[in-house]
């Protein structure tokens, strides 16, 4: 009996001995990594959006991103804030198509998108989208940026996360494995690949550059007022320091024979 219970002690003993080894493998796969800060023109009082990158971006949520999420809070004629002329807003909305009607018929038709369209979805409704992934539903991309801690360094540490996954990390079928993802474990394929797009500006279209620009896009989607509010925060800024020294001159001024 005492041979068999040692054996068993020993095997026991080992296993634990693994498990104590691999544990902290385990806990850096499932930790999730602080996000990449990047430097982005619209931060501070002072920011701006970056019209090219606005329209970098848009080119590559146009020619990538469109296939499975919708901005459902943009329209056509929004566009013109990235730079865009009236006619060529209007061309980029007559290159989709969008339902009208009823017609003497009573039936729906396509006809070619107007500015005043809202920007179409890839789907008519969310369960036509799950049903198209697998069950998971994208998530709309109009205010992404202001959906998830983060903001816009969120969308660029996803875009940019998609790696091999660590030894010992079990990624379940149909998932992913994004370093910057909550739990790693994320339904959407790696969207960006090497020159996917050709920017009309000649930028070289590599991942880090295509992802800064789709957020940059994505977070003037979120807040697209965020410069006439910047303009306004900087006049009143300047209205106060005026006032205080008008004031503090009129009070030396009042008080002076006092004195």
């Amino acid at each position: 009996m005492m041979p068999i219970f040692t054996a068993r002690l020993l095997l026991a003993a080992a296993a634990l001995i693994g498990l104590l080894l691999l544990a902290p493998m385990l806990s850096e796969a499932q930790e999730t990594p602080p996000l990449p800060h990047q430097q982005w023109s619209f931060d501070g009082v002072f920011g701006t959006y970056d019209k090219a990158a606005m329209q970098r971006g848009f080119q590559v949520y146009k020619q990538i991103c469109s296939a499975c999420h919708p901005v459902k809070h943009l329209y056509f004629r929004d566009l013109q804030a990235l730079g865009y002329t009236p006619d060529q807003v209007e061309a980029i909305a007559a290159s989709d198509q969008c339902t009208d009607g009823p017609n003497d018929q009573g039936q729906m038709y396509q006809r070619p998108c107007r500015p005043s369209d809202p920007i179409p979805g890839p789907f008519p409704n969310d369960q036509a989208a799950r049903a198209a992934n697998g069950g998971a539903l994208p998530p709309d991309l109009s205010m992404i940026v202001k959906a998830r801690e983060g903001g816009p360094d969120y969308v660029y540490g996803i875009l940019n996360g998609f790696k091999p996954a660590p030894a010992g990390f079990q990624v379940a079928p149909g998932k992913y494995y994004n370093e910057y993802f909550p739990g790693h474990q994320i339904a959407m394929p790696p969207p960006l690949s090497q020159g996917a797009v050709t920017f009309a500006d000649g930028t070289q279209a590599t991942v880090p550059q295509m992802a800064h620009d789709v957020a940059t896009f994505l977070a003037w989607a979120s807040e697209p007022m965020l410069d006439v509010r910047h303009r306004i925060g900087v006049r009143v800024f300047l209205f106060l320091i005026v006032g205080v020294g008008i004031f503090y001159a009129a009070k030396r001024k009042i008080w002076a024979p006092v004195h």
